[in-house]
């Protein structure tokens, strides 16, 4: 029985462009394994009522329909990656190899492709293979007892192979696996040793299991990757289970935000940025320009060994930073102000686009010198009262700062 898949989109939406020629790529492709899958598409901006009626809210949007069922899709958007994703819907987790001629023809037919080479499928190692293929959607998973096959690959014993068309070709993973370290081999062995940074592998680069990414900030116009990229893949193979290593080409109108974001500019490429992605994100940056393979590995080695200190972006400090009665800080002199035990410190976080941030300043410009009890609900209270209550008086303003009697924060 057909299997359709429904690809809702809006001819003027520029991810429903993008995604276009993958569509007809993954159409092809099917047809060619004489699929029983349809794809086809809708114009939602035509058949309203129809968009409607499949909870269509954004561009595309993919549904496969399954005997009438609809299931909202949830792989890739190359052509490889939708039809890798719909076989793996429509049958095994990982298709049964008999012969060589079966297992070229599988290799030969995408990207990457994974075997799992068992004797004895029923092992724990080859359940934990089945449940991961079934559980990653973006390349097709095979399996595989046959002793032609073994041979023809040099594989002597139980192993996981991921053959890929690029870098060295192909990646073995040996010995008992549970589940967790086969998808970490999968994830990353699939990847480039240095991945080109662009709208399709960003899920693949930001959703991995690797938190940790070096980035390269080159120009193609410039022939940096010509000069750079074969040093860091080869730098690249020493941390591949440790640190993504992405490429990013400065030239792209797109990349811009990513400079920003790191706070550089075009006319520092080429460079490179360390970030650590987990629950507090850190960037580093390294205290050289040189993108040798040396400096590339010591820069991440010393992330590794933890012996970078955080990057924070920050404005020089003005030099009349302390002119007004509202200071100016900055990254060099927020320690020095802000946690002085001396002291109590009102902070205001802003941006300077901020609407709100912008009604506030003249307020904020016009603080009153607090002189009541250093206690929550007494700042609560000159706070709440507009500097109203525990306000002082103009002769004790002056000289709050030679009263050693006041009791301060730390003595609280």
């Amino acid at each position: 029985m057909g299997r359709s898949r429904f690809d809702p989109d809006a001819p003027w939406c520029g991810h429903c462009k993008s995604l276009a020629p993958e569509y007809i790529k993954a159409a092809k492709k099917l047809a060619d394994l004489e699929s029983p899958i349809k794809l086809a598409k809708v114009d939602a901006t035509e058949e309203t009522e129809l968009a409607e009626e499949h909870g269509v809210k954004g561009y595309p949007t993919l549904k496969f329909f399954r005997k009438g069922t609809p299931v909202d899709y949830s792989g890739g958007r190359t052509g490889d990656e939708i039809v890798n994703w719909l076989l793996k819907k429509t049958g095994p987790a990982a298709k049964e190899l008999s012969n060589v001629d079966e297992a070229k023809a599988f290799i030969d037919a995408s990207n990457v492709a994974i075997i799992g080479f068992f004797k004895d499928q029923s092992s724990d190692t080859a359940k934990n293979f089945i449940a991961v293929a079934g559980t990653v959607d973006d390349h097709p998973f095979a399996i595989t007892s046959s002793e032609e096959v073994f041979s023809d690959y040099k594989v002597d014993t139980d192993r996981i192979v991921l053959f890929k068309k690029f870098d060295d070709n192909r990646s073995d993973l040996e010995g008992e696996q549970s589940e967790k370290d086969i998808k970490k081999f999968v994830t990353s062995e699939a990847l480039p040793l240095v991945v080109e940074f662009n709208h399709e592998t960003a899920q693949k680069i930001f959703g991995g299991e690797i938190k940790s990414h070096l980035l390269l900030f080159l120009s193609q116009e410039s022939g940096h990757f010509d000069s750079y990229l074969s040093g860091a893949q080869e730098v690249a193979k020493g941390f591949r289970d440790q640190v993504l290593f992405v490429s990013i080409n400065a030239d792209e109108e797109d990349h811009q935000r990513i400079l920003e974001f790191f706070g550089m500019k075009k006319e520092e490429i080429p460079a490179m940025r360390l970030i650590r992605l987990e629950e507090d994100m850190a960037k580093y940056k390294p205290d050289t320009t040189d993108l040798s393979a040396d400096k590339i590995k010591s820069f991440v080695q010393s992330f590794i060994d933890g012996k970078l200190k955080q990057h924070l972006l920050s404005q020089d400090l003005p030099e009349d930073w302390d002119k007004e009665p509202v200071k100016v800080l900055v990254s060099t002199n927020f320690d020095e102000i802000v946690f002085d035990k001396e002291k109590d410190v009102l902070v205001e976080f802003y941006a300077p686009w901020c609407g709100h941030c912008k009604q506030l300043a003249p307020i904020y410009d016009q603080i009153i010198e607090y002189n009541g009890e250093r206690t929550l609900e007494g700042l609560s209270k000159f706070l709440e009262t507009g500097g109203q209550y525990g306000k002082a008086a103009p002769d004790e303003a002056e000289e709050e700062d030679e009263d050693d009697d006041l009791p301060r924060k730390d003595e609280l």
